[in-house]
Order: structure tokens, then sequence, then C-alpha cells
């Protein structure tokens, strides 16, 4: 199976998060993902300008392990898991810290820490989409089940308070107590903002709010920074070292990634070919030449001269045809997939621009033009992008390498779009109304350009589509709707 999911990132960037989630009775997994871009030809973006290293340049790609799935209450129930392979390895390297024991006990804080953030954020997400009659019981079993986490999290310091653990390796228990407390927090504005929003429940709010309230206070007494309405720089030292703390806990999730070249070794081969066939014409055409008019006369000397200059034209051209050839069946890059230092699988990619005749009767039918757009197509074609994925997992060896049963893995892409508002026209127009007393009135309009992406995945002999148009001006992204 293939989820896309995808969000505004920034004011110039979009990101697409592709979870290809792996099917374990099966040992070898593929599933591909190609993108149509569509852009309007206003914003003059074309294989002259804007090429594959301009493309890349653009995507930044993390790829990571789908997060283990958890709800709180089982994280929060006696037999919580995630709790006790992390007490399990608390206790191991209390009794023997071996550099073996102490990347475990490492491990199992950061994955511990990403579970209780990745449920959080989806226990959130349900409560906001429920009908308000089940938003109460859902709220308090919540704030009941986090606290259950936290206390049970605090209490296994006592674990690793002692003599043979080095305050060095302490740190790491810290670093996940002050992040859950962080992160716990930043959950729980969420839900305040949107019953304050909905104005509704207010003694759930009241009680969220004096659940922050009490989490800063233990901040503070752990010697963890806080938010600081007067001190700015210890506002921007925070945002840092948050920033810091979400890397360190997902750093056992992200996977090693060695990017290359895709089909050197064909592409090397299919060139010597071209220089070859054109040695041969070169070759012949002195022969002959040469038979007929003798090894040394003027014919055969201009003949020499014309046969290198079309031997140089005829392999050039023959490099341009199987360039154009290799693109269908092999990528721009190819990348392997390595979790703990061991291949789980690859991932290839490409890019180029191509017109109409060349997408798939389902994506043009889905891309649906309008009739003045068309108009204008038959005299400036709408420039057409196709990013292509191919990515493989071996199931098992993704199961072998790790303590939990991992679903997947995660590629997140974000795309810039900065590029592309360089040549838009003023983000603001004015237009022009009259009154009711007869003056004339002004009214300031966003100049809006549509990019449309279609995406098609594929996996396991099914097919499905995506459309997003992304409306952009030339002061960044204003709105991501999928339709």
């Amino acid at each position: 199976m293939i989820d896309i999911k995808t969000k505004i990132h920034d004011n110039f960037s979009i990101e697409f998060k592709e979870g290809f989630v792996v099917r374990h009775k099966i040992k070898d997994n593929y599933f591909a993902v190609n993108t149509w871009i569509f852009l309007p030809n206003s914003l003059d973006v074309n294989p002259q300008v804007y090429g594959k290293e301009q493309f890349y340049r653009d995507i930044k790609s993390n790829v990571r392990m789908i997060t283990p799935i958890f709800i709180l209450r089982d994280i929060a129930g006696e037999n919580s898991v995630p709790l006790s392979h992390l007490r399990n390895a608390m206790n191991l390297v209390a009794s023997s810290p071996t550099k073996a024991n102490i990347s475990d006990y490492e491990y199992h804080i950061k994955m511990c820490c990403a579970i209780i953030k990745s449920s959080l954020r989806d226990e959130v997400t349900h409560i906001i989409s429920v009908k308000n009659e089940d938003r109460e019981y859902l709220c308090d079993a919540m704030l009941k089940n986090v606290r259950t986490i936290i206390s049970a999290y605090r209490s296994l310091r006592q674990i690793v308070n002692v003599p043979t653990i080095s305050d060095e390796i302490r740190e790491y228990y810290f670093f996940g107590d002050e992040f859950i407390g962080h992160i716990t927090s930043l959950y729980f504005f969420r839900i305040i903002k949107f019953l304050d929003a909905s104005k509704s429940h207010a003694a759930i709010r009241a009680d969220y709010a004096a659940f922050i309230s009490e989490n800063e206070r233990y901040k503070q007494k752990m010697g963890y920074p806080v938010v600081s309405e007067s001190d700015k720089a210890n506002n921007v030292n925070l945002v840092y070292r948050h920033g810091l703390l979400k890397k360190y806990v997902e750093s056992d999730l992200f996977v090693k990634i060695n990017k290359k070249k895709d089909g050197i070794a064909v592409e090397q081969l299919l060139y010597s070919i071209a220089a070859g066939v054109a040695m041969i014409f070169a070759t012949v055409i002195s022969f002959s030449f040469q038979r007929t008019f003798g090894s040394l006369s003027i014919p055969l000397f201009f003949a020499l001269i014309i046969s290198y200059m079309l031997k140089d034209r005829i392999k050039d051209l023959m490099r341009y045809f199987f360039a154009h050839k290799l693109v269908a069946k092999y990528f721009d890059n190819k990348a392997m997939v390595k979790v703990k230092d061991e291949q789980v699988g690859w991932m290839k990619e490409g890019v180029d621009f191509v017109t109409d005749d060349k997408i798939p009767k389902e994506v043009f039918s889905l891309r649906r033009r309008s009739s003045l757009l068309q108009a204008e197509n038959k005299i400036f074609d709408e420039k057409i992008i196709l990013y292509r994925k191919l990515v493989y997992i071996n199931s098992r060896r993704l199961a072998k390498n790790n303590a939990y049963n991992v679903s997947g893995i995660n590629d997140i892409l974000r795309f810039h779009v900065t590029r592309f508002t360089q040549k838009m026209d003023n983000p603001d127009q004015p237009l022009n109304i009259i009154r009711e007393d007869g003056s004339v009135g002004e009214v300031i309009c966003h100049k809006i350009y549509y990019m449309n992406i279609i995406i098609q995945v594929r996996y396991d002999d099914q097919v499905s589509y995506k459309r997003f148009r992304i409306a952009l001006t030339r002061n960044g992204i204003k709105e991501v709707q999928e339709i």
C-alpha cells in the first residue's frame, strides 16, 4: 500500500509524505509513484531554463522508517510494549554498561519517545475530527493516559541513577524526558486552541491548561529551558534546542541513503556502440574512396574530411537517440536504502519534461483543463514535468533489523517552488468599482497562479490517483487543495 499526505511546509515549499507499507507475507515489495506537475506557461519554466539539476536542487527527500503504531491507551496500559522494552534495556545497561547495552538503551529511549509523539499526533487529529458529543470523553481519556505515560517514564529514572551509569549515559534519559514534556505541551496547546475556536468544553480546556502549567513547572525544576515572554534570546535558543531534540529522537528512524547515477554501465556501453558505428561509417567511406581513387588523391583527401565531420555528427545523434531511449527504462538516480548498515531496499528517481501525447488518458482526464486554458494551449503549451519513482523493499530484512514491527518506510519529500515565483506578476492587483454614491473605489485582490499535481501510485497490480491544486503568488503558497 502507498499512502500519500500533503501539506504546506512553509511559504515556499510543499511537503509530500509518501508511505510505502509492505506486505510481510511477500518478501519483495515493489512500489511505483509517477507525479505529473502541470505548470502555467506564464511561469516560463521549460527544459531550456529548468533542467534536471535545478529540479533536484528544489526537492529535499528524507527517508525514514514508519513509526510503529500504538494507541495511547496501549502505551499507558500495564503491558505497554514501548515502556517494557525501555525498562528492560535500562535494567540491562545498569547491570552491565557495555557498548552494545548502551546502544540498545539509547535506541529504546528514542523509539519510546517517537512512538509517544506519533500516538499523540494521531489522538489529537482524531479528537478534532470527531463529533462534538464524543469529544469530552476522548479528551478525558487522553489526559488520563498522558499522565500515566509521563509518570511511568519518569519513574524509570531510578533505574539508571546508579554508580555504574556515567552522567553522559544518564543524559540520554533526560533528553527523552525533556522531549516528552515538550511534545505533550505542544499537542495539548492544539487541543486548547481548537476548543477556544469552537467555544466549547470549558472544563476540559481548564484541565488541559492546568496540565501544561504543571508541566512547565516540572521543566523549570529539572533545569529544562522554557518559553519566556520577555527573553527573546532564550526563546531563540529554545526553538533551536527543540529542533535538535526532535532530530535526536527520530535519528534511529531515518535510514541511510547512498545515491548514485542509475544505469551508468548500460549508458557507457550504448555510447561506445554509438562511437563504434560512427567509426565504421568513417572507415567504410575511407576504404571506398581509397580503392577508387588511390591512397594519395584529392578526392580521398576531401572524403576523409567529410567522413570525419559526419562521424562526429552520427556519434552525437546516436548518443541523443540512446539517451532518450534510456529514459523509459532507466532513472536518473538510484539510492540504496540501509538500516543499521544492512541494505533493505533501493529507490530510483527520474525527471523529464513531457508533452500531452505522452500522458496516460486517465491523467489527462483528471487534469480536466478548462476551455479557456485549452484555447491558450493552442498558442502556448502548458508545461508538464514528470517525476518518476520506483521503490523496492525487502520485508524480511526490514523486520530483521528492528525490535518493533515496522510496517514500511516514509519518503518525506519537500518541493520548493521559489524558482517558479521569480517571473510572477505583483501579488496584489487593484480592481476598480463604482460605489453607491457614484465614486470610484479600488479593491485589492491576489494575483493567483495554479499549479496542478497528479500522482499515480502503483502497488501489487493496484493503481490509484490523487490530484492536488496549489495556489501560488509571488509571496508564496496560499493553498493546497486535494481535488
